[in-house]
């Protein structure tokens, strides 16, 4: 199910979904983050339009959704945030990468460019700097 097209970088995601769904790429997310992703949307859409999305995104989306938070991704996000100016979702975004060997999809400039400075993982950007 396509992303809105009016929205930036809606291109890039469904491009995305468009390479999961023929099995070209893993998708996968964790529930941390997903929990930002519902908060956003009852802010902005209302709850109703956010109880949809997120069953659109467990039933239909071609995303794998972590729901545990294993040892390593626990102790990677702890060093994060002990030792960096991250919130606690981008630092589960970026432990989760690290322990999995994903790359990152994201549109957080603000948090996340000093990462993919350090060089440990690969970003795909949705909008530009």
């Amino acid at each position: 199910m396509p992303f809105s097209t009016i929205e930036e970088g809606a291109d890039i995601v469904n491009n995305l979904l468009d390479q999961a769904e023929r099995g070209e790429i893993t998708l996968s997310m964790n529930a941390v983050n997903l929990l930002e992703v519902y908060y956003d949307r009852i802010r902005v859409a209302g709850a109703d339009r956010a109880d949809t999305i997120i069953r659109e995104i467990y039933n239909t989306f071609p995303i794998f959704i972590t729901e545990v938070l294993s040892p390593g991704i626990v102790r990677e996000a702890a060093h994060l945030k002990a030792t960096g100016k991250m919130s606690f979702a981008d630092t589960i975004l970026v432990a989760t990468a690290r322990c999995t060997g994903a790359t990152v999809v994201t549109c957080d400039h603000a948090e996340l460019d000093p990462v993919e400075r350090q060089g440990h993982i690969q970003f795909i950007w949705i909008r530009p700097r």
